[in-house]
């Protein structure tokens, strides 16, 4: 894409928060040209927390921002989304402090995004290319993002299941492949899991209209797997939502191994504390370059 997006007009949802449980509803509004992604907290006088790594607050279980104290959590499916739908600029009026999970995956919100349509702007969209390999490894769990052309993502996911086992995905992430490949797939947890979860104060929202939930032998959900490698295609779908905070689209073949939401934030942190690791350049000034490595 060569310039930066809006949304073409304003679209909403509600539902309940994930983890939280609470009812809340968000509206997703058009935004001036190098905006970024905005929310504001309707029920604090419409506090404003931009979608950046900047505001990174915590990143167990989901990804929340904080600013001044103000939370908004479980912000990982929406800017997912975003990102991968190309819209670069948008305000999210939320009137709680967690968006809503949905039906666990970011079909409902390309859906909405889709219907909407997307404005294009005469400002130039600018890249953030990666020029040489970097990586975080820890016990066993890897990310690394090699330099690319293009957004390339390679996701490896374990569990110890019978219907999920190891499950590997590679693809080049666009609007079209992610909109049916991707964004389908939802949340997923373990039964044995559940009791311990809900003494974290975690899942209060969690149901089988939400998430997939497996038990010891098999998936308690009546309509059974959207994908086969469901799992692996819904933590891609969470990685792609936790680059969305490097603010701007990436160039790079991003490889993760059985990482996490904090693995993803640390590798987003890393690259913006080091300028030397990337450059930032235009859609015309990446063709340039390619065309120019093409005739030498």
């Amino acid at each position: 894409m060569r310039f930066e997006t809006t949304i073409q007009r304003p679209v909403a949802a509600s539902g309940v928060g994930l983890h939280s449980g609470v009812a809340v509803s968000i509206r997703i509004l058009p935004a001036p040209p190098s905006t970024g992604i905005v929310f504001l907290r309707t029920d604090l006088d419409r506090f404003p927390i931009q979608a950046s790594w900047r505001h990174v607050a915590r990143v167990s279980y989901a990804t929340s921002l904080m600013r001044q104290g103000v939370l908004i959590s479980t912000v990982e499916h929406l800017l997912s989304v975003f990102y991968s739908m190309g819209l670069d600029n948008a305000y999210v009026e939320i009137d709680n402090l967690e968006v809503p999970i949905l039906d666990g995956s970011g079909l409902p919100l390309v859906r909405m995004i889709t219907e909407a349509g997307l404005k294009t702007y005469r400002r130039r969209r600018r890249y953030l290319r990666i020029r040489r390999t970097v990586e975080i490894e820890d016990h066993g769990k890897r990310i690394s993002i090699l330099p690319s052309d293009r957004f390339v993502l390679t996701c490896d996911v374990f569990f110890d299941h019978p219907l999920v086992g190891r499950q590997t995905l590679e693809m080049e992430i666009t609007p079209e492949r992610y909109a049916t490949q991707i964004a389908p797939a939802r949340t997923f947890g373990f039964e044995y899991e559940l009791d311990q979860m809900r003494n974290m104060g975690l899942i209060r929202g969690a149901s089988l209209a939400n998430a997939v939930c497996f038990n010891r032998t098999g998936v308690m959900n009546p309509e059974g797997m959207r994908f086969p490698d469901e799992c692996c295609r819904h933590k891609a779908l969470d990685l792609i939502g936790d680059l969305a905070l490097l603010g701007r689209p990436l160039l790079g073949h991003l490889i993760a191994e059985r990482a996490g939401h904090a693995m993803h934030v640390a590798m987003v942190a890393k690259i913006m504390s080091d300028p030397s690791l990337y450059e930032v350049l235009s859609f015309d000034q990446l063709a340039g370059q390619v065309a120019h490595a093409l005739v030498s």
